[in-house]
């Protein structure tokens, strides 16, 4: 293993220490709220993971994340592939920006539950509800990146790529691709952390299963220890993908940005 794989390890790990402390810190300030203010405000931590673990052995929890996980990636895929496309479309050409920019402002600024309201509307308490709220909601996002992206391509660079006749594949992956994504990376992790908000809110109004239906459920019971259990599970579930499938595309594209020429120590900043 070389010493900067080494490295890159122990800082990954390192993130790891310091996003627990953060977490710990949390906990604290979570255990102080409950002694302030009562169980019916904020129940303890302790009962809190209680009851997320009775209702992990009664097989609720596992279907209504796989549920909610069908619901929230369903969605970002689809907006991850309109958005992408349109916004290309948007970058290579001034006519598309001209034409779509306004439409994805419009979009953006609808409120997410006006789409819900609509999207229940239209499909009913389905996840096919949901998944369209999720893709109106963050496929303006995606276009965003996406054409900012393709406008800052370097004409030059790639000029240079096609007189030394370097082929298209290798054009693509290793000119295109990693600059496309220095700028698409950030849209895509504020669309995915946004589509599972916007898909607990959606399940929660829509009956539609899911973690957003156990939240409703607890809200009608009055439970407040159920409904903290749940909103546990979507902080798991959002951990998760921070930390096993973020981070570590986040920290490869660090690298890449480091090891361009003529980038330097400035080059080094995050996202």
């Amino acid at each position: 293993m070389s010493r900067s794989r080494a490295a890159r390890i122990l800082d990954y790990v390192w993130g790891g220490w310091g996003a627990g402390a953060s977490l710990l810190l949390l906990t604290a300030l979570w255990e102080a709220g409950h002694g302030a203010y009562g169980t019916l405000v904020l129940p303890a931590p302790r009962d809190t993971f209680a009851a997320l673990w009775t209702m992990s052995e009664a097989g609720k929890v596992l279907p209504a994340v796989l549920e909610t996980s069908r619901n929230a990636l369903g969605g970002f895929l689809a907006a991850t592939l309109a958005g992408g496309v349109l916004g290309a479309a948007a970058g290579a050409s001034d006519m598309m920006r001209r034409l779509l920019q306004p439409i994805a402002t419009l979009l953006l600024g609808i409120p997410a539950i006006a789409w819900v309201v609509l999207s229940l509307l239209w499909f009913g308490g389905t996840g096919l509800a949901v998944m369209f709220t999720v893709l109106i909601t963050t496929a303006p996002i995606v276009f965003a990146g996406t054409a900012q992206g393709v406008r800052t391509l370097d004409g030059s660079l790639r000029r240079m790529a096609l007189a030394f006749r370097v082929p298209a594949p290798v054009l693509l992956w290793d000119v295109y691709l990693p600059h496309m994504l220095s700028y698409l990376f950030p849209a895509l992790a504020a669309g995915l952390a946004l589509s599972w908000k916007v898909t607990v809110m959606a399940e929660l109004l829509s009956g539609a299963g899911g973690i957003g239906d156990g939240l409703a459920s607890a809200r009608v019971q009055v439970d407040t220890v159920k409904a903290m259990a749940w909103v546990l599970a979507v902080v798991g579930l959002l951990l998760a993908v921070e930390y096993l499938l973020l981070e570590p595309v986040r920290r490869h594209l660090q690298v890449w940005r480091r090891e361009m020429p003529g980038t330097g120590a400035a080059g080094t900043g995050g996202f």
